[in-house]
């Protein structure tokens, strides 16, 4: 080869590889960028601006050294920070904020174990659909990998389980990177979004230059070279920081159902003597209010069923809610609208659907829009789009034409049976302590009309959801698809602080009681009273009703009826016990707790419960 192009090779590799390191370590960046090290500013202030200019009003979290300067900058401008006793509390009271205000939900962690423990909340968030921004502390971006102190490959953590995952190298990062994680956590599908901040990019330049400056004047040429090194990383990292930057919001992009699509639709519809529409929790999300979807319901005139936060959407006695019997309602239908709902473990993998029935399918995310499509059902016009603005568009081209009113009032005959059928179970005695669906209907008839219901636990939460009637749209909060226990503490307190005027209940299993039974602390700490409804069984009854009967065996369910009312107590709130002798004062007991609760302080019903035959034959997996 021609030794003039050897070496033409040579020197242009030799360039690029001198381009590539100026631009890794910086060099041409801090040209034009001033590095200002009497600055007293950090980039805990960065982030926390990007907040308030976002609409942000609460961060939850557990403190650590790592998160610090966000937390105080946080609290500087107006933005409440709310601590809890466990990070996946945090998670889980953001991600009720998200639900309930449509705006994202955001939690702050310490390194390591504190970004561990929210895992469980972050999945769950993710199978929800909840814009969730988790904040993370981290090792300082030159101590990352060298046995620093929490210091894990975080961002292999997360991002299985977020729809966007970022790790900070600058502070002059920190603005566009905050920006893009929340308008991210909010598009297409919504749900969480995870920000990695190593310690050196949060804390002032002062403080991070005495972990950086070498101790002792270098010697020798490595010694030098490091010392160099050290030094323009440093600069680096502060190059630009406080450059006045954009903190507006992204655009949100949302799908919508095409034109064609809807009119496809309408044409189906029209045509339907017997259409049933199935709700889910995307019909609640954002950009249209949940008040308007009722109207859009109302005004089609089909009867509806009413799943995950999409409960309580048509009030506590429409005619068009039908609560029992969906099997059969939809053996019967000639149009099923799955309006964000999804063909999971919920409708039996979508075998549950009449094949000989048209089925409309509308849903933000395209795999859950199809899910077992291959194998159980088809449907007859898939749609990814938002539920919410598509039901508003259908009623308006449909206005004027309503269901046959003969279905949904059959429909609604067919629940009344059913729930007198119910009604009489509650009236029978247990063989020990009170019978639980009578508690639940007292619990049910005395509940404040702007009350929000939180539901965490199995068997005992199980029945409430046949007979508790939240009184309107996102009044309804449980953890959805993933079946999370432990979401009771943190999603009652999200849901405090959003809606404070509101009476708060957690309707809460024994076992699952155990989780955040130490957020009691937190409530009376932060001043968000809410209400516990504990059906006391002593048992993992969800479990042990099937385990028994197939297994043989009641190893591992077995509880005891332990005085959770004391523990109350104990974290500033105050308890009752409720027991048979109680019953003809169960009404009084409700009603003190109640007032109790309206005057600042956090209550604890520890119900003591025996054995029904309701809901006999459910499984849990």
């Amino acid at each position: 080869m021609d030794l003039s192009v050897v070496l033409g090779c040579s020197l242009g590799a030799a360039l690029g590889g001198v381009i590539l390191a100026t631009y890794k370590l910086g060099l041409l960046y801090q040209l034009f960028h001033k590095t200002e090290r009497q600055s007293p500013r950090h980039g805990g202030e960065s982030v926390a601006e990007v907040l308030r200019a976002h609409g942000v009003k609460f961060v939850f979290t557990l403190v650590g050294g790592h998160i610090s300067p966000i937390l105080v900058a946080c609290e500087k401008l107006g933005i409440r920070i709310v601590d809890t006793r466990h990070e996946a509390t945090a998670v889980f009271a953001a991600d009720a904020v998200a639900r309930l205000s449509g705006t994202v939900g955001v939690a702050a962690v310490t390194a390591g174990p504190g970004l561990t423990n929210t895992v469980t909340a972050v999945k769950n968030a993710q199978m929800a659909e909840s814009p969730l921004l988790l904040i993370g502390g981290a090792a300082a971006t030159l101590l990352q990998g060298r046995g620093a102190l929490q210091d894990i490959d975080q961002m292999s953590l997360f991002k299985p389980l977020c729809k966007f995952c970022a790790s900070v190298r600058t502070v002059r990062e920190i603005v566009p990177t905050v920006k893009k994680a929340l308008a991210a956590a909010q598009s297409g599908t919504p749900g969480p979004v995870f920000i990695e901040f190593p310690i050196d990019t949060l804390y002032p330049y002062h403080v991070v230059e005495k972990e950086f400056a070498p101790k002792n004047t270098p010697k020798g040429l490595m010694g030098k070279i490091i010392a160099w090194y050290l030094r323009n990383h440093l600069s680096n990292l502060f190059a630009g920081a406080w450059e006045t930057r954009d903190l507006s919001p992204l655009p949100v992009h949302i799908p919508h159902a095409t034109e064609d699509e809807v009119q496809r639709c309408v044409e189906l519809v029209s045509r339907a003597k017997k259409p049933v529409i199935l709700l889910g929790s995307q019909a609640t999300l954002p950009p249209t209010p949940a008040d308007d979807v009722r109207k859009a319901l109302e005004s089609l005139g089909i009867p509806c069923f009413l799943g995950g936060m999409s409960r309580g959407m048509l009030g506590k006695n429409s005619p068009l809610h039908i609560r029992q019997n969906r099997r059969d309602a939809l053996k019967d239908a000639d149009l099923v609208l799955l309006a964000g709902t999804v063909c999971d473990f919920r409708l039996s993998y979508g075998r549950v659907l009449n094949r000989r029935s048209k089925i409309i399918a509308v849903n933000r995310d395209r795999s859950q829009l199809l899910k077992n499509s291959d194998m159980f059902w088809k449907p007859t016009v898939a749609i990814q789009g938002d539920a919410g603005s598509f039901l508003l568009r259908l009623s308006k081209a449909l206005k004027g034409h309503r269901c046959p009113e003969e279905w949904p009032r059959s429909l609604k005959e067919g629940d009344a049976i059913k729930e007198k059928a119910n009604r009489a179970k509650a009236d029978e005695k247990t063989e020990r302590h009170l019978n639980p669906l009578s508690v639940l209907h007292r619990v049910d008839e005395l509940l404040a009309e702007d009350s929000i219901i939180v539901a965490d636990g199995g068997d005992f939460v199980g029945s409430a959801a046949y007979i508790m009637r939240p009184q309107g749209p996102l009044r309804w909060l449980d953890p959805g698809a993933f079946g999370t226990l432990g979401v009771g503490g943190g999603f009652a307190l999200g849901a405090k602080l959003c809606r404070p005027e509101s009476e708060v209940w957690i309707v809460y299993g024994d076992g699952s009681l155990g989780y955040s039974v130490a957020e009691y602390d937190t409530f009376t700490r932060h001043k968000t009273p809410v209400i516990a409804l504990v059906g006391n069984d002593a048992c993992w009854s969800q479990i042990s009703r099937e385990q028994v009967p197939m297994l043989g065996s009641n190893v591992a369910c077995g509880l005891a009826f332990t005085d959770y009312h004391i523990v109350a107590d104990g974290y500033g709130g105050k308890g009752y016990l409720i027991g048979r002798e109680d019953e003809l004062q169960l009404d009084d007991i409700i009603k003190k707790a109640q007032k109790e609760c309206r005057e600042g302080k956090a209550v604890l019903l520890n119900v003591l419960i025996g054995k029904t035959n309701f809901r006999e034959g459910s499984i849990s997996v």
